[in-house]
């Protein structure tokens, strides 16, 4: 079994110098899973809100360019973020609420993932939203 989680990101529509989008691809045994918070509700029937699973193929970007490959994780780092966004459908708390700015957004779930997987990695400062979960606790 070869499972690896790859984090994608593409340059937003025309705002992409200054704004990215990220998201989560499983890649388990040849089959992917795209993972991630867009900002229309409920669009296939594997959304949980804001929240999709395979709303579009692994590495389509989303209407500024290519996206491309910001890190991929293996082993149990890669176990570990699976089980956060396979769970995170009934655990992410913001799946009924999107805000491009300051967030909640797609930034805030990739954010919000990594945190819970205890993963120790920092997103561009073009991930707006990212830190958005964390205002709370401060």
């Amino acid at each position: 079994m070869t499972l690896n989680v790859d984090l994608r990101v593409a340059k937003i529509p025309f705002i992409g110098y200054i704004a990215v989008h990220y998201w989560f691809v499983i890649e388990e045994d040849g089959c992917q899973q795209r993972w991630e918070v867009w900002q229309s509700q409920n669009l296939v029937p594997s959304s949980w809100g804001h929240l999709h699973y395979n709303l579009m193929t692994a590495t389509r970007g989303v209407g500024n360019g290519e996206s491309w490959l910001e890190i991929q994780w293996q082993g149990e780092e890669a176990q570990n973020l699976r089980q956060v966004i396979q769970e995170s459908p009934l655990f992410y708390p913001y799946n009924n609420v999107y805000r491009y700015y300051p967030g909640p957004n797609s930034n805030t779930y990739v954010q919000w993932v990594l945190d819970r997987a205890e993963i120790n990695y920092v997103l561009s400062w073009r991930g707006w939203g990212k830190y958005f979960d964390r205002r709370k606790q401060i």
